[in-house]
């Protein structure tokens, strides 16, 4: 029987498959270290940030500001933890927030993502001239603050001075921009017209990242351009349109400055309670901070399911 080995190998083997104590403690302590750097700020900034303020604002919805009936004695804090979620979800303004922002949501988010999708893959596609030019274009709205973007539109929206229904006047048509049945369209255009650039960079960022052999061989299979786009790009930025949806349905919640200074001059088509958070303002406003916290709880509840239940069948139908 030959051996397997010389007793001098197997007496190393174990040796170098050995790492000393002092060692794995060091890389242990830089690996510890290296979290820290990298991952403390963040997790000092998310804390501060998201988690103290969700935290303190679900302490304050456990009370409810109590004051004597003249008023002259100062108010008190009594610690009833239904109180305020119950008025919240009793309070048909607050409710009619909530549904109003949901409609929005479902009609705004798709239309903007497909506009969005579409003009990455016209900028992906190999025939596009002047790419840099048309991605400055496209995004040059984002870059606007939202609340000097509203101002705009607020002149365009004007009934006196809209430029919009100055120049289809001939035409004898002119647009009711807040008419109660199309203000909340108005501030959809507003928030499309803002965002849609910004989303339009994240999925054409997506599609660089598809190799170019694979849009070869499709190519070369004899699928068209659009067969292209349909069966192998757009299936490639999934995951971007996943991340783009939950982030545009974060922030169709928290909806408010578009609506907010369009609120002037809508003639009262735009309440202090059309959204959410507009309805929690005004509950600060009023003084009520837990009911203001109740609401911004709920808010918040209500989103974290949306998205979470996006998730999952979001990544039901990729496992399938």
């Amino acid at each position: 029987m030959r051996p397997t080995g010389t007793a001098e190998q197997t007496a190393v083997a174990p040796k170098r498959a050995a790492v000393p104590d002092g060692r794995r403690g060091r890389e242990t302590a830089l690996g510890l270290r290296t979290l820290l750097l990298f991952g403390g700020p963040f997790a000092v900034l998310f804390a501060a940030m998201y988690i103290a303020p969700l935290l303190y604002a679900t302490v304050s919805s456990l009370f409810v500001v109590k004051r004597s009936g003249l008023g002259l004695a100062p108010p008190t804090r009594e610690f009833e933890p239904l109180h305020n979620f119950a008025q919240a979800f009793g309070d048909h303004d607050f409710l009619g927030a909530l549904a109003r922002v949901g409609l929005f949501a479902v009609v705004q988010v798709p239309l903007m993502l497909g506009v969005a999708l579409g003009l990455a893959l016209l900028l992906d596609s190999r025939s596009a001239r002047a790419k840099g030019f048309f991605r400055l274009g496209a995004f040059l709205p984002y870059a606007i603050p939202g609340v000097s973007a509203a101002l705009v539109w607020s002149f365009m929206y004007s009934s006196e001075s809209s430029p919009i229904n100055q120049l289809l006047e001939p035409l004898g048509v002119r647009i009711p921009f807040f008419a109660s049945g199309a203000v909340l369209w108005s501030v959809a255009n507003i928030v499309t017209w803002s965002w849609t650039g910004y989303n339009m960079i994240i999925i054409y960022s997506a599609l660089q990242t598809i190799p170019a052999e694979v849009l070869e061989a499709a190519k070369m299979d004899g699928a068209s351009a659009l067969r292209i786009a349909w069966s192998v790009k757009i299936p490639a930025v999934r995951s971007s349109l996943v991340l783009t949806t939950v982030f545009s349905i974060i922030g169709s919640a928290q909806l408010f400055n578009e609506p907010a200074v369009l609120q002037p001059i809508s003639s009262g088509a735009i309440s202090s309670a059309f959204t959410p958070i507009m309805s929690a303002q005004a509950a600060v406003a009023a003084g009520n901070y837990p009911y203001a916290a109740a609401q911004s709880v709920v808010l918040a509840l209500t989103v974290g399911v949306l998205s979470f239940v996006f998730f999952k069948l979001t990544s039901r139908g990729e496992n399938a």
